[in-house]
């Protein structure tokens, strides 16, 4: 009987012969057009960093002068704020998460405004911040209640110093019911801790003050 050998290469394989160069695999992802794309997006996160700068400082300067009772000034660094935000390029949109730390303060700043002038503190809604920045802006602003609270103490603006206090106990039960994992609220249980240790600090001045 005759034997048949079958071919190493599998059927159907072209023969190939020993001394044929292998074929050079082909390894061309176009990588290199992927360059220009990442730095024109590299550019234009670099004129969003740059932009945001002096809106911080707005929302800072405003938050200081609010402590040192100039109201009107305030207002007036919030609405150059708010001016410049408008006046960014739609383009910027791509970069929202750079602008979260500028709505943070922002809402910091309004909440304290809105606390300084006795009038209803804005919802996320009413200022058009995202909740989750939101709710880190709100954990700051009761550090800054009890810095006024501090304050109305130290001239003997007793009945103001209750205002703050009783505000930021306010502020705390809401927060505290809030419980979720960070990933899905990244940044929330250090400043709700932080907001939590500031009230405690607070409850003990306050009933100080009252001895």
């Amino acid at each position: 009987m005759t034997n048949k050998k079958t071919s190493s290469a599998g059927l159907g394989a072209p023969a190939r012969s020993a001394h044929s160069p292998a074929p050079s695999p082909s390894a061309d992802l176009g990588l290199l057009s992927i360059i220009p794309l990442l730095e024109k997006r590299e550019k234009a996160r670099d004129e969003v960093i740059t932009a945001s700068r002096p809106l911080v400082r707005h929302c800072a300067l405003a938050i200081k002068i609010l402590h040192a009772g100039e109201v009107e000034e305030a207002k007036k660094e919030l609405g150059m704020l708010e001016r410049e935000m408008k006046a960014l390029p739609p383009s910027n949109a791509s970069f929202e998460y750079l602008f979260e730390p500028i709505w943070q303060e922002m809402v910091e700043a309004k909440l304290l405004l809105a606390a300084v002038e006795r009038k209803a503190l804005p919802s996320y809604s009413a200022l058009g911040v995202p909740p989750s920045v939101y709710l880190l802006g709100v954990c700051d602003a009761v550090g800054e209640f009890r810095r006024a609270m501090l304050e109305s103490l130290r001239v003997g603006k007793k009945e103001d110093a209750q205002y703050y206090f009783e505000l930021m106990d306010a502020i705390y039960d809401q927060l505290s019911v809030i419980r979720f994992s960070g990933s899905l609220l990244p940044n929330f249980k250090p400043k709700q801790d932080m907001a939590r240790h500031s009230l405690e600090q607070a409850r003990s001045e306050i009933l100080r003050a009252k001895d």
